[in-house]
C-alpha cells in the first residue's frame, strides 16, 4: 500500500471509529446498508490538503518549530512542548490516544529529553479532542478555562479529568524556561474555546475554527455562536504566527489558509444576503398551503441553493470537500444572519 494511500486509509477508518455499529435485520442484511454502486461521487480532494503520512502505528509526529512538535492520525490533531522540566501536551484527542505518548516517546529519545507529560492544555471541552486526557494520570497539571471545568464537572466524564488551573480572560503558562500564552476571546466554536499562542515558536493553536485545507465540517463545525465563530479568523490574525494548529486533517495551516478560509466564509454571507431577496417564497407557500414546514423546507432548500451554488463552483479543487459541507454550512449561516443578526426581517404591514 503507497504512503498516500495508507493515510487516506488510516484517516478513514479513524473517523468510522467514531460510528455506532448498523443493527443487522432478521434476514441477516445490515440496517442502512450501502455500496459503492450506491453512494454519490464527490470531488476529487485536492493534493495541497492532505498532510504527510502516518506510519504503521496510525500517526505522524513532526517539528513545528524548534522543541515545539505535532502529532496527527490524519483527522485530529494535537501539538505537544518538550521543556527540561518534561513535556507540556496540547489536547488528547481518543483518536489518537496511545499514539500520543508513542509520538512523545519518539521525539524524547530522538533529542533525549524528558518523555513526561507534566501539564496538558485543554483547547475546549468536547470529548473528541480531550478523550485521552485520563490516560496521563492524575498528577499532570491540567489547564482550561473557568467554563471548560464547569462543563466537566457536570459531565462528570471519567477520561476528561477536570483542569486544575482554570481562567476567565488570560493566562500564561511557564514551564521549564518556556512560555504559553492562553487567551478568551469570547463564544465561537463553544463559549469556552481559547486562543493558545507559543510567540516563542510562530504558533497559534485554536481547534475546530479553521480546518486547514479544508471547508469546515457539517453546519459550519457544529458551532455554538455562528456570529462569534465567523470573527474568530480575524482575532485569530491578530496574532503572530506563522504555524496554525487547527485540531483536525491532517496538515498545518498557514496564514494564507486563514485568508482563504475568510474569504470563503464572506462568499457565503454574500450570497445568503442575494439569496434572502432574489428568491421568491410565494410558489412554495401556494403549493404547501397550511403545511407551513414543507412550504419552509422547500423555499431554504432554495435559498441555499442559490447562495451556496456558486461558492461550491469557486472552491472546488481550492478547498477539499467544497462539495461535501458547503450546503449545510451556508444554511447555518443563512439562520444566523436572519435570527442573530435580523438580516432580511421584515415586519408586516
Amino acid at each position: 500500500m503507497s504512503s498516500t494511500n495508507r493515510r487516506s486509509f488510516l484517516a478513514r477508518s479513524a473517523a468510522l471509529a467514531t460510528v455506532p455499529t448498523v443493527a443487522a435485520l432478521a434476514d441477516g442484511t445490515l440496517a442502512g446498508q450501502a455500496s459503492a454502486a450506491t453512494l454519490p461521487d464527490y470531488a476529487p480532494i485536492p493534493p495541497s490538503a492532505l498532510g504527510p503520512a502516518v506510519n504503521a502505528q496510525g500517526y505522524y509526529v513532526g517539528r513545528i518549530e524548534k522543541n515545539l512538535y505535532w502529532v496527527t492520525d490524519g483527522t485530529y490533531q494535537a501539538a505537544f512542548l518538550t521543556t527540561r522540566e518534561g513535556v507540556v501536551l496540547f489536547d488528547a484527542p481518543p483518536s489518537i490516544g496511545h499514539n500520543l505518548q508513542r509520538a512523545i516517546d519518539e521525539i524524547a529519545s530522538a533529542n533525549g529529553v524528558s518523555n513526561k507529560v507534566t501539564h496538558l492544555v485543554y483547547s475546549h471541552h468536547h470529548a473528541d479532542h480531550l478523550g485521552a486526557s485520563s490516560l496521563f494520570g492524575r498528577h499532570v497539571v491540567r489547564i482550561g478555562h473557568t467554563e471548560t471545568k464547569k462543563f466537566l464537572a457536570g459531565y462528570n466524564d471519567p477520561a476528561r479529568p477536570v483542569p486544575d488551573v482554570t481562567f476567565d480572560k488570560r493566562h500564561t503558562l511557564h514551564v521549564g524556561g518556556e512560555r504559553v500564552e492562553l487567551a478568551w476571546h469570547g463564544t465561537n466554536h463553544t463559549s469556552d474555546s481559547v486562543y493558545i499562542h507559543l510567540p516563542h515558536h510562530n504558533t497559534l493553536m485554536l481547534v475546530d475554527v479553521l480546518l486547514p485545507g479544508w471547508v469546515p465540517f457539517d453546519s459550519f463545525n457544529l458551532n455554538e455562536d455562528v456570529p462569534g465563530s465567523i470573527a474568530a479568523p480575524a482575532k485569530a490574525m491578530s496574532y503572530p504566527w506563522k504555524h496554525f494548529v487547527g485540531g483536525h486533517i491532517g496538515r498545518l495551516g498557514t496564514r494564507q489558509d486563514m485568508t482563504v478560509y475568510q474569504q470563503y466564509v464572506d462568499d457565503i454571507i454574500d450570497n445568503v444576503k442575494k439569496a434572502l431577496v432574489a428568491v421568491d417564497p410565494t410558489p412554495y407557500f401556494t403549493k404547501y398551503g397550511d403545511n407551513a414546514w414543507a412550504a419552509v423546507k422547500e423555499y431554504q432548500a432554495a435559498q441555499v441553493a442559490y447562495a451556496s451554488d456558486p461558492v461550491i463552483r469557486k472552491y472546488t479543487g481550492v478547498l477539499a470537500a467544497a462539495d461535501v459541507y458547503t450546503a449545510s454550512t451556508t444554511f447555518i449561516i443563512l439562520e444566523s444572519l436572519r435570527l442573530d443578526l435580523g438580516v432580511g426581517s421584515q415586519v408586516h404591514d
